[in-house]
């Protein structure tokens, strides 16, 4: 009754205005300092990119078309200060990447050379051991483009991880950096391994050209159904004729319908002549 007669009243209108319209005056302040401490940031970072990549792209002349060793480098004591710089390492990983991608033997090799002797693959194991799957599939992403056979095994267990695309991610890398070795651990997947991933694992063997398929039949011989089908789309895929006898043994030994049919749609393609 009380609450009834002070709304009846009135008396708690023009508190509660003024109340309100001092929460609004305050949260708009506390927005657009916000706001502007933001735009600053982002002014200050894309100034600091500019500088960045102006010293890394003269820094990557010298590496690869000068022959310029790291131990010359790191006497710069301006380079030294900036590697201190974590925002500058990651702008140097991405130039290095982006650069690896579009040379090829010797100019590769100086690059890989100067990633691991300036300590920035330490930067890439640390993203590999991260708890965040995006961070995780960056590190696995740098490691794979840049060569690191070290990183196999770590990449192999990321690839059992629940996220989807980490999953893909590091699976291309381990085919990359494997080729066949990796289909050792594709046997014994014991988790399905839906379409989309096994679209994703074909192309990688596509974009990779493994030379060696020696072992894509020991996919047949899973006792999971689903690295037994993508072993079978491989197979169709790379038009590998010489595998004709395994899939003539798993029509006669398959684990369920649906695979002796594929099975048997295979062997009709690769035994026309």
């Amino acid at each position: 009754m009380k609450l009834w007669e002070l709304y009846k009243s009135g008396t708690w209108v023009e508190p509660f205005l003024m109340l309100s319209i001092g929460l609004f005056i305050i949260t708009s302040i506390i927005l657009y300092v916000l706001i502007i401490s933001s735009r600053s940031r982002n002014i200050r970072r894309n100034r600091r990119l500019t500088d960045y990549n102006k010293i890394i792209e003269n820094l990557m002349f010298s590496v690869v078309f000068q022959d310029m060793p790291f131990s010359e480098v790191k006497k710069d004591e301006n380079f030294h200060r900036l590697m201190n710089n974590t925002f500058f390492r990651e702008v140097l990983i991405d130039s290095i990447m982006n650069l690896h991608k579009n040379y090829e033997g010797n100019y590769a090799e100086k690059l890989e050379r100067f990633y691991k002797d300036s300590g920035l693959i330490k930067d890439s194991f640390k993203k590999l051991r991260s708890l965040r799957w995006e961070v995780k599939c960056k590190g696995i992403t740098e490691l794979s483009e840049i060569n690191c056979a070290d990183a196999f095994d770590r990449i192999i267990k990321a690839s059992q991880g629940g996220n989807k695309i980490l999953k893909i991610t590091a699976v291309n890398a381990a085919i990359k950096l494997g080729g066949t070795k990796s289909i050792i651990y594709l046997i014994k997947y014991s988790y399905p391994i839906d379409d989309w991933t096994q679209i994703n694992i074909i192309n990688a063997f596509k974009k990779h050209d493994i030379g060696d398929t020696k072992g894509v039949e020991l996919l047949l011989e899973s006792q999971n159904t689903t690295v037994i089908a993508l072993g079978l789309k491989l197979i169709k895929e790379l038009k590998l004729t010489q595998k004709i006898p395994y899939v003539t043994k798993l029509v006669a030994n398959a684990p369920n319908t649906l695979i002796k049919y594929e099975a048997q749609n295979l062997l009709q393609i690769l035994t026309v002549k």
